[in-house]
């Protein structure tokens, strides 16, 4: 509990990698962090998965992070596929773009 929260997150991922897993499920790692603590962690995650050439199957809203570490990305919109595909093409695609920045009232 003495640990800041950023270090906190990371302890509990290496606590994971323990187990050696050929698979990390991370559901909203940076939830809660500021914009320092999650640009660490997005470094941290790149670290483990390229060092222990780990699978990483990432829930998170936190874009920088996810654009950062991802080769493949699955949007959902209230449990729908909306989009899939590497992260200049999701950037790109309409569909994200309405369902997560709104549609303009003009368009």
């Amino acid at each position: 509990t003495s640990l800041p929260y950023g270090k906190q997150r990371r302890l509990e991922i290496a606590r994971a990698l323990a187990a050696e897993p050929k698979l990390l499920l991370l559901d909203e790692p940076a939830a809660g962090m500021n914009p320092q603590e999650t640009e660490e962690l997005t470094a941290f995650i790149s670290e483990i998965r390229d060092r222990f050439h780990l699978t990483v199957f990432l829930i998170e809203h936190h874009m920088n992070l996810v654009m950062n570490i991802s080769d493949r990305i699955y949007v959902l919109d209230f449990g729908k596929l909306i989009a899939q595909g590497d992260p200049a093409a999701i950037q790109n695609d309409k569909r994200v773009i309405d369902a997560y920045l709104g549609v303009s009232e003009d368009a």
